[in-house]
């Protein structure tokens, strides 16, 4: 792995929260991710699933985990599964986990082959009166790929259909909220290095360089400082493009007198880091670019001040969606009176602001936990408003990732945000390039 190893512990403590919640003589049974065909004959990275990652720390593929707390045979109450590996899987594939390893990595005692799987599964099935079965539940995501948690789902109601069976999603959801130490740990890590890339991918910034050169810096400063990827594609998006809120492509050219917007983040042991920041493509802003970023800026401080406990998304919204309909029409993009007399079904703000303040950041980028849900001291949401008028040529997101708390927390609190900041950072970049 490119990260250092989370104590087992952490793994420990997150299936015995688990096991609090489970009903008496129930079984939960979790699979690792696919390996996901990208084509001809090569995978995507691999990159485990969430759930199976927070509870056993175990980052390959082909795994199993059985959690039966009232099991009769204090062996069969944690069992781990893991891949036989050979000398040709370690020739062409390299190093996979022995047992050892496993039970070191995820503190499990008990860790079997793969292979034995089919054998030991009926008895324990027998055993359990209850069977919890994990499935992604996201209320902003649909696919119709099967992933491997379905396609096992399936396969053992088909096998077992007289058996009970529950939902363990909505026990993670609320487990995975609140973040342990070693979690802020992991996404402070996170943020150092999505700094860092930005810092450093911000000097390739001039008229005339090409989005995907940007993308390049950025790249390699998160591979010298061991990410394990990125939290989602980067977006490097030069003056209009800058209003696609998922502009991926990073094909055109930066112009001088544009703003470009990044919007990236790190990974690092499987936790995201979210960033957003806006900069002149020439070093400084122009009147209006300026006028625009110091209302969004102006937004995005107050909105800090909403992650706070006892707050939702949803309530934060609203308090920022107030603030943004004040800054439109100081930046004339409606009048007072287009603003009293607006269709409540329509309203105006999402013209310029369409999306959301905030969501929760974790092993997801965008982490379980709905809209609703009150905020708790150790929780982690992104802060991002945005302003896109595309009319203008101008996008602008300033966005950072900060832990809930009576003083909220910003985990990127040294990477430039301010006006004179970010220009200085581009006269700076320009003295050691002269």
């Amino acid at each position: 792995m490119k990260y250092n190893s989370i104590p087992a512990g952490f793994f420990v403590r997150n299936r015995q929260k688990l096991v609090s919640r489970m009903k008496s003589n129930a079984m939960a049974v979790f699979v690792s991710n696919d390996e996901m065909p990208r084509n001809g004959d090569q995978n995507f990275p691999f990159r485990q699933n969430s759930d199976f990652f927070y509870l056993t720390g175990i980052d390959q593929e082909e795994s199993i985990l059985c959690i039966f707390p009232n099991h009769p045979n204090e062996k069969m109450r944690e069992i781990l599964f893991v891949k036989k590996t050979n000398e040709h899987i370690a020739v062409w594939y390299g190093h996979k986990y022995t047992k050892k390893e496993a039970t070191v990595t995820s503190g499990i005692k008990n860790v079997m082959w793969l292979e034995e799987f089919d054998a030991l599964f009926p008895e324990l099935m027998f055993q359990a009166k209850s069977v919890y079965l994990n499935l992604q539940e996201n209320s902003r995501y649909f696919t119709e790929i099967a992933r491997n948690e379905r396609r096992f789902a399936d396969k053992v109601q088909r096998d077992y259909p007289l058996q009970k069976y529950r939902r363990v999603a909505a026990i993670l959801t609320e487990l995975r909220l609140v973040k342990e130490p070693e979690e802020l740990d992991a996404l402070k890590k996170a943020c150092d290095i999505t700094c860092k890339a930005f810092l450093k991918s911000v000097k390739a910034i001039k008229p005339g360089a090409m989005e995907y050169e940007v993308e390049a810096e950025l790249v390699a400063e998160m591979i010298r400082n061991g990410a394990t990827g990125h939290s989602f594609a980067p977006i490097i998006a030069g003056g209009k493009s800058a209003c696609v809120l998922h502009y991926i492509e990073n094909n055109k050219k930066l112009q001088d007198g544009d703003l470009v917007l990044m919007d990236f983040g790190a990974e690092y042991a499987n936790y995201a880091g979210d960033c957003s920041r806006t900069v002149p493509v020439n070093g400084k802003f122009s009147p209006r670019q300026l006028e625009v970023y110091e209302a969004c800026l102006s937004v995005y401080k107050n909105a800090i001040k909403l992650l706070v406990p006892g707050n939702t998304i949803n309530l934060a919204q609203n308090e920022v969606v107030k603030m943004m309909e004040e800054q439109f029409v100081k930046l004339g993009l409606f009048t007072q009176e287009e603003l009293d007399h607006q269709d409540p079904e329509a309203p105006l703000y999402k013209k310029y602001y369409m999306h959301s303040v905030s969501h929760f950041i974790g092993l997801d980028v965008h982490d379980v936990g709905g809209r609703d849900v009150k905020f708790e001291e150790g929780m982690v949401l992104s802060c991002e408003p945005g302003i896109y008028i595309p009319e203008e040529g101008i996008g602008i997101r300033i966005e950072t990732d900060v832990v809930v708390a009576d003083e909220p927390v910003d985990l990127m609190n040294n990477l430039p945000v301010e006006v004179a900041d970010i220009e200085n950072l581009f006269k700076n970049n320009n003295k050691v390039n002269g």
